[in-house]
């Protein structure tokens, strides 16, 4: 049967369909009593028209409700309306592990992760009494909280006392033997079922090894021309061992997955409990161990032999140490593979986040989980998951000290360090204003660049900390201008660094030597410069969001480039043509992130109940929706690896049309009162972003309104005022606003030692909401407009992006995956409301891509929200080159 969106089942309103399968139809659905969305699944005719079948579902169901665990979905209700039975699940998100493995293998470090999980979730079922039956990949959702095993319970509802394969294949209808009719439950059935007899929990873990050898290789363990031949192959033959279609597969995971498959249950894992300890003591770091074990010759040997193959071996050894004196030793061998970073994390593309330790042990990056702050993440190599380090909230740019065993970075406009071992984040320094990144030297002093962009000076502080002393004072620089990634060379005498003129373009790479004072350019174009022991330098040059890796030989004694940079590496992850996010360590390991811009973005209505739908079909990478005043176009970012443009999107056509045309780049747009223009900022000019105006329909040439540095967030009802953000070296982000007509002389609003953005008028333009971390979080304050006047703090959890109503009478915003309401009253004085939920959802947020935070959604007249969904998987890669330094050498040769 086909519910239609609207209907309800007792409390639930169907949205949509979801899905359907052979045991019934799944639909989206809101839970009208809890307000919140789940999944209604309703149950196929040949399960419904039976009152015994009814009644054993019944029971089963009520049992499967009992399993809490946040890798099984949950249950919620069962119900029965006009002769429809329907189950209540849990709503989830993502993608099941069948559509996943249509891309392929799932790398190493994924596959064991999703492996312990669903381990861990069957154990807990089987200790409930519960057996699944039908574990297969479309029944393990991959979703960013981890994977969630589905259908716990039903595949043995039609199945009374016996075990036969009609009862665990519902949606069969063919002969077994029938060609081209391969069911893929049958995959992952274990010979006891297939022969009809009892199954147990042990009977999950067959199919749970086939699962797992699937996940890895990207090919089933048991296949075959017909379902008799398939039936044949699970019954009589064992599937090729894993490392041989996957080279690096442990030794240990080979014969775990082995003893899954074996075709006596007495034969297999005799709890999931026990495979999922053994799974994840592999993920620990169990693996290199098991790898020695496993090749190593563990049986005694007669003495008399052992002396003779001693002296064999002290041969051998004698004549490899004298062929070793006469040739080089060959070079080892260069290996690559990604680590996944978990679903739920979002990695800081901001300033450098990334690092590797000297030693190649321990990598550590920056990134979001969900909706918390950013945090610095621990994975060393020979473990397969990352660990949050303790007291590294907010924090950016990591830096390790030369013995590996700390790490250095800004949190709060501090520079602080913590131990790998443990313990707590110590603060060094209070950090200027402006970040640059820092070094650590070989005496234990952290370099750093402080003072104003105007007289730039190279500052070092002890690593126990202390006050900051001036080593030499830079080049004076210009607004957006100045010194950036300082990196102390080999010795201590002299530093690496990066000339930041305003833009990639302009950036070039310089040496300050410590000793003589002298300074030199060694190559113009470039950021990011590193030092390699191979006697390279290596620095990015692109722009935006990605470029490419260059290497040049280089003079340490003399502090000259020897020969021309030649690319290494392209498609490097940037951060605005500044940031490469690449680490070297001293071993030869190279650690870096691809740039590709994700294009797979959504334009969605929201409606204040949270129901969703989309606004096109169009992917793209989105950003800055918004709505012209009368509803009917949206002015957009789109993004690509090279640039951000304009572009406007008729709503009741679906037409997508490029505004600007790729001078610069040009984002933040905003609309005139009456519809006829759009503003926007745009670097084009003066490599700072300033505002300009341009007709909407593309028919004439953009207009320069500022020249001081500026980013438009609001536009006055008569459009004549126009509400900025500015950038400071001294105080950070400031408000201020400009009058369009007349000399355009800017006025400054807000302008503190605290960063203050997104200001936002009301819609009679009285008032002003916008975002301060006075308060040590950001949060949103109303003002009045122009001033003179106090302030109001209105969000009481941390806020960001503030929005008006159409009629001034809500203030909305942004709590991490929160979207806020706050009632508003200014007669006959202002007064606000508390602040309630409207919706929460993993959309995109205004507050990353760069250094001009805005509100990256818009409401339109009828009180539906443009939000921006990222369709992709969530997942992102660090992507690790093990004997980086063999390649390096050959591409780019030195006289060393």
């Amino acid at each position: 049967m086909s519910l239609e969106s609207g209907s309800k089942l007792g409390p639930y309103e169907i949205i949509a369909p979801v899905g359907a399968g052979g045991m019934g139809e799944v639909y989206k659905a809101k839970d009208t009593r809890l307000d919140r969305t789940v999944a209604i699944k309703v149950l196929p005719s040949h399960l419904a028209d039976n009152a015994r079948l009814r009644d054993r579902f019944e029971r089963e169901a009520r049992a499967v409700s009992s399993l809490n665990h946040p890798h099984i979905c949950t249950l919620y209700d069962i119900g029965s309306q006009d002769g429809v039975d329907f189950l209540v699940l849990e709503y989830l998100e993502g993608e099941t592990l069948a559509d996943r493995l249509k891309r392929g293998a799932l790398p190493l470090d994924q596959a064991l992760r999703t492996g312990i999980e669903v381990a861990d979730a069957l154990d807990k079922a089987h200790r409930q009494g519960v057996v699944h039956r039908d574990l297969k990949p479309g029944n393990i959702m991959l979703t960013k909280s981890g994977a969630k095993l589905l259908d716990f319970g039903l595949a043995k509802l039609a199945g009374a006392e016996g075990g036969s394969v009609e009862s665990a294949l519902p949606t069969q209808q063919k002969s077994l033997t029938a060609e081209g009719s391969i069911l893929g439950t049958l995959q992952y059935m274990a010979p006891e079922q297939l022969e009809g007899k009892e199954a147990d929990a042990r009977t999950d873990l067959f199919a749970f090894g086939a699962v797992v050898y699937e996940m890895l290789t990207g090919k089933r363990a048991f296949e075959g021309k017909s379902q008799a031949s398939l039936i044949a192959a699970i019954m009589e033959h064992d599937p090729a061992p894993m490392s041989e279609l996957q080279p690096m597969t442990p030794p240990v995971l080979d014969r775990v997955i082995k003893k899954c498959l074996a075709k006596e249950p007495d034969r297999r894992w005799q709890s999931a409990g026990d495979l999922h300890d053994e799974l994840k003591w592999i993920a620990e770091g169990g693996r290199a161990a098991s790898q020695v074990e496993s090749s190593g010759v563990r049986r005694s040997i007669p003495g008399g032999l052992a002396l003779v193959l001693v002296g064999l071996l002290l041969g051998a050894i004698l004549a490899g140490v004298a062929v070793w004196g006469l040739t080089r030793p060959a070079p080892l061998p260069v290996t690559r593979f990604a680590i996944h970073l978990p679903p739920s994390d979002k990695f800081e593309r901001d300033l450098g986040g990334l690092a590797i330790s000297p030693d190649g042990q321990n990598l550590v990056y920056a990134a979001r989980r969900g909706s918390g702050t950013t945090q610095l993440y621990v994975r060393p190599m020979q473990r397969l998951d990352a660990m949050p380090i303790r007291g590294t909230e907010g924090a950016l740019g990591p830096f390790f000290s030369p013995d590996g065993q700390w790490i250095g970075f800004l949190s709060d406009g501090k520079l602080k360090k913590v131990s790998l071992t443990g313990g707590p984040a110590l603060t060094l320094c209070d950090e200027p204003s402006s970040f640059g990144g820092a070094s650590w030297g070989p005496d234990d002093t952290i370099f750093f660049f402080s003072g104003p962009e105007e007289e730039p000076e190279l500052s070092r502080v002890s690593a126990s900390g202390g006050t900051p002393e001036p080593v030499v004072t830079l080049e004076p620089g210009e607004e957006g201008q100045g010194p950036l990634w300082p990196e102390i060379l080999p010795g201590g005498k002299a530093v690496l660094y990066t000339a930041w003129r305003g833009g990639p373009d302009n950036a070039s790479i310089a040496v300050q030597s410590l000793e003589t004072g002298e300074r030199r350019t060694l190559v113009e174009g470039g950021t990011y410069a590193r030092y390699v022991p191979t006697g390279h330098i290596v620095f990015a040059r692109g722009a935006l969001l990605a470029g490419s890796l260059l290497a040049a030989p280089f003079d340490l004694e003399r502090l000259e480039i020897t020969g021309s940079p030649v690319p290494v590496l392209e498609n490097l992850a940037m951060y605005f043509g500044a940031t490469a996010q690449f680490g070297l360590s001293r071993d030869g390991t190279l650690v870096y992130v691809s740039g590709t811009v994700s294009s797979d973005k959504l334009l969605v209505w929201v409606d204040r109940q949270g129901v969703e739908r989309p606004l096109t079909e169009t992917l793209r990478a989105y950003r800055d929706p918004r709505l012209s005043p009368d509803g009917r176009r949206l002015a957009v970012t789109i993004l690509d690896p090279k640039g951000e443009d304009v572009w406007v999107l008729e709503l009741g056509r679906g037409t997508l049309t490029r505004l600007t045309l790729g001078e610069g780049r040009s984002t933040r747009p905003l609309w005139s009162p009456d519809g006829e223009r759009v503003l926007f900022a745009s670097d084009r000019v003066e490599d700072d972003f300033n505002i300009f105006s341009q007709p909407a329909d593309g028919s004439g040439a953009a207009e320069q309104l500022t020249a001081w540095g500026s980013v438009p967030t609001s536009v006055s009802s008569d459009g004549k005022t126009i509400v900025f953000r500015q950038n400071s070296g001294t105080t950070g982000r400031d408000i201020g606003m400009v009058r369009v007509e007349g000399e355009r002389q800017p006025e400054m609003l807000l302008q503190t030692p605290f960063d203050e953005h997104t200001g936002m008028l009301s819609p009679e333009d009285r008032w002003l909401a916008y975002v301060s971390n006075e308060s040590g979080r950001e949060e949103i304050y109303l003002t009045p407009f122009p001033g003179p006047g106090g302030k109001r703090q209105i969000s009481t959890e941390g806020g960001t992006e503030p929005l008006w109503s159409r009629d001034g009478r809500e203030l909305f915003y942004r709590s991490g995956e929160k979207t806020m309401a706050v009632a508003i009253s200014t007669e006959p004085e202002l007064t606000a409301g508390k602040p309630t939920l409207l919706f929460e959802g993993l959309y995109e947020t205004g507050m990353g891509l760069g250094p001009n935070p805005g509100s990256n959604y818009d409401v339109a007249p009828d009180g539906r929200f443009v939000v921006i969904r990222d369709q992709g998987s969530g997942l992102a890669q660090i992507n690790v080159v093990l004997n980086w330094f063999e390649e390096l050498k050959r591409l780019v040769p030195t006289d060393n």
